[in-house]
């Protein structure tokens, strides 16, 4: 079927047919654009959302429960979702919008120019027309006048009454119409013969070619319609590969949640080292029944292990039920003795290797300036050694710091170590003398050991600050002083408000779970942390 020959009188319906195939092809590309508007909106509102529950995090808020990697990776997941719905979009927007409509510009120009030239065709053949129509005309207005010339000239020949001159008059009139009447009539036959032919050769030459372009414009827009069909099609199919993956590995972050290992992080976590306390003491309050006079006697040491003091006793009942109370607060302290043992041990460990860290980086970077060095010493046009100096002697200073530090650590970490294993070997010992228990908890649950304690002198003791004449209220006798190295507020039940410098006698030692029980010289009793306090035994107890 061709429109040149089946269509040739259908100018304006072809006019009509291909201004709405151009609109059809523009909708369809307004439709492809929101499309991709919708899958960069729905991208845009994925990565917001990823963003708004996958927040920045320093390392050490790093997640370390199988739930929450396994809900981060579900996130960086659906990042990846949404940048698979971005690709999406950027070619439907490339390869399927922009490229409708630049095949719309071209088919517009196109078509205008086929029409043009249609137009220019039907004027011309109108203009031929016209031609032949006014020479027609004009042959029929000469043949008018030349008839009525010929009745002229009869009814006067015929006339006797007319003149010689009147019938030679209208013979030479009739003659003269009858020449233009002629020409007229040779023009008449060649507009005619030439109208024709333009017409034959506009109808079967010059319209069918026209045409004929237009419906092969028109193809070519029906074949790049069910192209882009595709492709938009092809677009989504590209990206469903990528898009399983990510739903795999979704998956298979559902899969990877371990209930046992997070169980196992919760106790590596929190897990303090202290051993659970043991049992109460037997607290014998008929004794004081049956004292003699000289029992009584004030500044007679009272020996703790036959005669218990039920005050004495009741305080330490009380440091039982301090185990879930709330810490007490100390400064953050470099040996992070403030934390309990295990922790304490964790976060050296993790110190440590992040010093030998940086060690490494500093001694990989101290290789590649002394290499540098050589390098210029060598070729002194590539550069100065000398300039190098600086650098590398920075670097060694780094290096003797990271030495320093690491060696720090590494004995505050065998400390730490020693002490957990002499606990364990304590609480055995507890165990079998059933004595009180040494595995007593800190008041407020916390772990305070100064190792620099042991580097410290110890104060003076002062002469007054000593007496041995205790009254029955305060049976436990001071086996030495401490002198406070900071202040701490004691806010918890049990422990004991000091100022930085103040001297207290010391009345109980500390049992490996950082606390030191004392009195001031107002008799007030309770528990300071160790850490807090230079301490000095009496020989007398040292001894014992």
């Amino acid at each position: 079927m061709s429109w040149g020959t089946d269509l040739w009188d259908q100018f304006e319906n072809l006019d009509k047919h291909t201004q709405w195939g151009i609109d059809f092809l523009e909708r369809y590309a307004k439709f492809v654009k929101e499309r991709l508007e919708i899958e960069q909106t729905y991208a845009k509102q994925l990565r917001n959302l990823v963003k708004k529950y996958c927040p920045k995090r320093s390392k050490e808020d790093e997640p370390r429960f199988t739930s929450c990697i396994s809900f981060y990776t579900i996130l960086n997941e659906l990042n990846d979702y949404a940048g698979q719905r971005e690709v999406v979009a950027e070619e439907m927007g490339h390869n399927v919008y922009g490229e409708l409509m630049k095949y719309s510009q071209d088919l517009k120009s196109e078509r205008k120019h086929h029409l043009q030239e249609g137009r220019k065709a039907q004027q011309h053949l109108d203009q031929c027309w016209k031609q032949m129509d006014s020479s027609k005309k004009k042959f029929e207005r000469e043949c008018k006048e030349a008839e009525k010339c010929q009745l002229l000239f009869e009814r006067l020949d015929n006339d006797i009454n007319a003149t010689k001159s009147e019938v030679e008059k209208a013979k030479a009139q009739l003659y003269l119409r009858t020449h233009m009447a002629d020409e007229s009539k040779n023009e008449y036959a060649a507009q005619l013969q030439n109208f024709n032919g333009e017409q034959w050769k506009h109808f079967n030459a010059a319209i069918p070619q026209i045409f004929k372009n237009l419906q092969a414009m028109d193809e070519r827009r029906t074949v790049k319609l069910g192209e882009t069909y595709r492709t938009f099609a092809e677009v989504e199919r590209r990206v469903i590969p990528i898009i399983s993956k990510c739903l795999e590995g979704m998956v298979s972050a559902g899969k990877a949640v371990d209930e046992r290992k997070d169980s196992t992080i919760v106790v590596e976590s929190f897990k303090s080292g202290f051993e659970p306390p043991g049992d109460f003491p037997f607290e014998d309050f008929s004794q004081n029944i049956y004292r003699t006079g000289s029992d009584s006697t004030i500044g007679t040491p009272k020996n703790e292990g036959t005669k218990p003091d039920p005050k004495h006793s009741m305080s330490k009942a009380k440091n039982k039920l301090w185990l879930f109370g709330k810490k007490p607060k100390a400064p953050t302290l470099e040996d992070l003795s403030h934390l309990p043992p295990e922790q304490r041990r964790k976060k050296l460990q993790q110190r440590v290797e992040e010093l030998n860290k940086e060690l490494q980086k500093e001694m990989d970077q101290r290789d590649a300036l002394n290499k540098m060095k050589d390098v210029y010493e060598k070729n002194p046009q590539m550069g100065d050694p000398s300039s190098l100096q600086p650098k590398i002697s920075e670097t060694m200073c780094n290096m003797e710091r990271l030495r320093s530090e690491i060696h720090k650590n590494e004995s505050w970490l065998s400390e730490v170590e020693g002490k957990q294993s002499s606990r364990s070997d304590r609480r055995s010992s507890a165990d079998v003398n059933h004595h009180a228990p040494h595995g007593r908890e800190s008041p407020e649950g916390s772990y305070t050991d100064d190792p620099s304690q042991e580097h410290r002198s110890p104060p003076q003791p002062d002469p007054h600050e000593f007496d041995d004449e205790f009254d029955d209220d305060d049976p436990l006798p001071a086996i030495g002083h401490c002198k406070a190295l900071y202040a701490f507020d004691g806010q918890n039940e049990g422990t004991l408000v000091m100022r930085e410098d103040e001297v207290l006698y010391v009345i109980e030692e500390d049992k490996g779970d950082g606390w030191t029980r004392a009195r001031k010289q107002s008799g007030e009793e309770g528990y300071v942390p160790s850490s807090y306090v230079d301490i000095t035994m009496e020989k007398s107890s040292k001894g014992s």
